[in-house]
């Protein structure tokens, strides 16, 4: 069936989740922070997605925010950064993230050739608006939905249900877009066509569903939609 509606997760996918911690690692007088902030970041994200996960699998939600902030907090306890000072600004900036150079002119090109375009995240509203404003994208989306909707994250059926809610398209009309082999999986396994952008090069995840295509970015997706 014939692509309708291109999808994307946010964070890693359309918005560079270490811009924050790389913006503060260039100030002036952030040396110190400078000789950790990969390891800083790497473990913020890991830790945010482990405790998305577990949140789901309890039934303990809370927002996307919150689980941010404690990702953070133990990223920096992990790697001695008690500064508080430190973290409010990561925080703040966290919530305006860059854009992939390559997304503006991506989307527009998907909206261009009539399909609907929309993004699917774990993301609450606020952090989700404040990123796609950061960005200026916002005229070539449709939606932004988040989680907060179903009160649950990914890769929970009824985040990915969403999409076909909101469009009333079939599954198969729907190109998922993600950066996350496990979200790629998921989305896959609800009936999704799935795209997973390997920007790391890393290997393809051990899970029951592949994605349909593996890119390197972003680039190509209106392409792929139009081949699928």
């Amino acid at each position: 069936m014939t692509i309708t509606t291109c999808v994307f997760d946010a964070y890693g996918t359309l918005f560079d989740v270490n811009a924050a911690a790389r913006a503060v690692a260039a100030e002036p007088g952030q040396e110190a922070f400078a000789a950790v902030w990969q390891e800083v970041s790497t473990h913020w994200r890991a830790k945010q997605l482990q405790y998305t996960w577990i949140r789901a699998l309890t039934g303990q939600h809370t927002d996307f925010w919150q689980v941010t902030q404690d990702g953070l907090d133990w990223a920096l306890e992990k790697t001695g950064q008690g500064d508080p000072d430190l973290r409010e600004k990561l925080l703040g900036l966290y919530f305006n993230l860059a854009a992939f150079p390559e997304v503006p002119a991506m989307l527009a090109a998907l909206k261009a050739a009539g399909m609907n375009t929309a993004i699917l995240s774990n993301g609450s509203p606020p952090m989700l608006k404040g990123a796609v404003d950061s960005a200026g994208v916002g005229d070539v989306l449709d939606d932004i939905l988040s989680v907060e909707t179903v009160g649950i994250f990914k890769p929970d059926a009824s985040v990915y249900k969403l999409v076909t809610d909101r469009f009333g398209c079939d599954k198969d009309e729907v190109l998922f877009v993600s950066s996350n082999g496990w979200d790629a999986a998921s989305a896959r396994a609800f009936g999704f066509r799935v795209l997973w952008v390997n920007r790391a090069g890393e290997p393809l995840d051990r899970l029951p569903d592949a994605p349909d295509r593996i890119a390197s970015d972003l680039t190509t997706v209106p392409q792929i939609a139009e081949a699928l």
